[in-house]
């Protein structure tokens, strides 16, 4: 899996199967009580995170429309070189993402 193509947070997209846009706010992250690794997490846009339970979890291949590319300096740039291209398999382990 290549990480480092993930869309910086603060991106807004669709997903086909959503009516409504989300801002990407995670990476790489896992929910409460699920073994499942998700490329983001996202909340409404452009209510932001109101509610505890207004996370949604989705994989690339559910977006159906980038609308806006998120900020992108250095820091972004040697976060994805640095960290995102690292990631190898991964793995969800007593709620936590671990490396394979």
């Amino acid at each position: 899996m290549n990480y480092q193509d993930l869309l910086p947070n603060g991106s807004i997209v669709k997903l086909s199967s959503g009516e409504r846009y989300l801002m990407i706010c995670g990476r790489v992250v896992v929910s409460d009580g699920s073994d499942r690794i998700y490329d983001y997490t996202g909340c409404l846009y452009p209510e932001g995170l109101s509610q505890p339970d207004g996370m949604y979890f989705f994989d690339r291949d559910a977006i159906e429309r980038i609308l806006f590319i998120g900020f992108q300096d250095e820091e972004e740039l040697a976060y994805r070189e640095e960290v995102l291209e690292q990631l190898g398999e991964l793995k969800v382990e007593n709620g936590e993402i671990v490396e394979a």
